[in-house]
């Protein structure tokens, strides 16, 4: 009975967190396309130039372009229209 609850707790408490991060992490591969906004691991933001396999290019201003590993993309950053965006005059 004890072990059932130590494999429990383990399932729970380590398998499940790390199936979770493994979901979004592959969610967040399969949304890489050129043009969008990202932010890698290091804090610096850019704009997706190019993809490859185990790498894309990203343009961190007017330009410098640097080539990283996908795997360094922390997030990618949701575009903002400026026409969708309510004015505070409205």
């Amino acid at each position: 009975m004890p072990l059932l609850i130590i494999v429990a707790a383990f399932f729970f408490l380590v398998l499940r967190p790390a199936r979770a991060r493994q979901r979004a992490f592959a969610q967040t591969q399969s949304e890489l396309a050129p043009g969008a906004q990202v932010m890698i691991a290091s804090g610096i933001f850019g704009e997706i130039v190019a993809l490859s396999d185990e790498t894309l290019e990203l343009r961190i201003a007017e330009n410098a372009v640097v080539t990283v590993s996908r795997q360094a993309v922390a997030r990618i950053i949701p575009s903002t229209d400026p026409e969708v965006e309510s004015s505070p005059d409205s």
